[in-house]
């Protein structure tokens, strides 16, 4: 699989995670690169699409996005 097609402009990774390098890269490993099905701001993205995707959700927060999506 490839990158997740959210990554270049990802705001967590570019706004949230911009002073933290080494743990950014962790996450991208574990959720943005090969299968993203469960991050949770992909998981919005795909639902509703990226104006619906909160800046401050976390890509773990599956459940806050699953509400969302309900909402």
């Amino acid at each position: 699989m490839s990158d997740c097609e959210c990554l270049p402009e990802c705001p967590f990774f570019h706004d949230r995670m911009a002073d933290v390098p080494a743990l950014a890269d962790i996450i991208k490993q574990r959720r943005c690169q090969g299968d993203n099905s469960d991050c949770a701001r992909h998981i919005v993205f795909e639902s509703l699409g990226s104006e619906a995707v909160p800046s401050d959700l976390y890509p773990t927060e599956v459940e806050r996005a699953l509400a969302i999506i309900n909402a």
